[in-house]
């Protein structure tokens, strides 16, 4: 058994509200990068060699799951997860949409001025709105899931699905893994939904008012996030939080509130450099901690606040 004990690092960031912000700024921002890995590859790279890239991005992103799944490590594992499920969703999935996009020659839409305020790749992905949906049901009645707002679902819609099994063993990278993919695909379908003037239109009161529960739902994600202690369990949530918030920046945008530097490499290549660094620190900090120190701290941690708490009644009672 390893007698390594936790660094000054580990004591700083291994506890609320770190764990769970440093995990919530990591999503946010690599969605925004893969904004920007797709803006690169198509102007650097042109439609003679952007899909062979896309084409190794998804392999790049298959590996990581694989290898992911093979880890012991619950935070590891999860990461390995997210950054698959990041890797194949831009890879294989958006560069697909690009490409039957292009082969059936749909037109952007434009906005007032003439600029392309939807591209044809979203266009094509929304009409897999069904596909999402009907697939979408075997997690919402899967006995073994985890989610909360699943099982709320189950509870109050009284739905049949049985008693989850004790002995059900969780593959971390895995399950991050296809609810991140799900996670995308949902939040961008609805984007979708509302951008299309057919249905409602970026600026129709419903999407104000989506906008405002959206946020609303994200803050509120971001409050319990906060205040884990658990650092797998935050880095998913986070997951979860991060993509959620995301959405309200994507309608911000929509909107022409604000510059989207994640669109702009060639002029923000000094940011967003950095940006990739600091993401590249935190995820190492959570990475490469090994599990029994995180595990280590959160028991100092709790026994603290028994203490603390001791303490204060034994005061309150002189």
């Amino acid at each position: 058994m390893s007698t390594k004990q936790p660094t000054t690092v580990n004591r700083m960031f291994f506890k609320p509200p770190y764990i769970g912000l440093l995990a919530f700024v990591s999503v946010f921002i690599v969605q925004g990068l893969g904004h920007t890995i797709m803006i690169v590859m198509e102007e650097q790279l042109g439609h003679e060699y952007m899909f062979h890239s896309a084409f190794a991005m998804g392999l790049a992103g298959l590996a990581m799951l694989l290898y992911g799944m093979s880890r012991p490590g619950e935070t590891a594992a999860t990461w390995w997860g997210f950054f698959a499920a990041m890797a194949m969703w831009t890879g294989w999935v958006e560069f697909t949409f690009i490409v039957y996009g292009l082969q059936m020659g749909v037109k952007p839409i434009l906005d007032a001025t003439g600029a392309i305020a939807t591209k044809p790749e979203y266009l094509v992905m929304e009409a897999s709105v069904a596909v999402m949906g009907v697939t979408l049901l075997y997690f919402l009645l899967n006995k073994e899931t985890k989610c909360n707002f699943f099982h709320w679902i189950q509870k109050n819609l009284r739905l049949p699905v049985g008693k989850p099994n004790p002995r059900h063993e969780r593959n971390f990278a895995l399950i991050t893994f296809i609810e991140s993919i799900y996670l995308l695909w949902f939040f961008y379908i609805l984007l979708l939904v509302a951008y299309n003037e057919a249905w409602l239109g970026a600026k129709h009161p419903l999407v104000y008012g989506y906008f405002v529960l959206n946020t609303i739902w994200a803050v509120y994600l971001f409050s319990r996030m906060i205040k884990m202690w658990k650092v797998a369990t935050a880095v998913r949530y986070a997951i979860a939080t991060g993509i959620i918030s995301f959405t309200s920046y994507e309608l911000i945008g929509r909107w022409g509130i604000g510059e989207d530097i994640w669109v702009q490499p060639s002029k923000y290549a000094l940011e967003l450099s950095l940006i990739v660094l600091v993401i590249a620190v935190i995820t190492a900090i959570s990475w490469f901690t090994p599990d029994h120190i995180k595990a280590k701290l959160n028991q100092e941690a709790r026994e603290m606040e028994r203490m603390q708490s001791q303490a204060a009644s034994t005061g309150g009672a002189d």
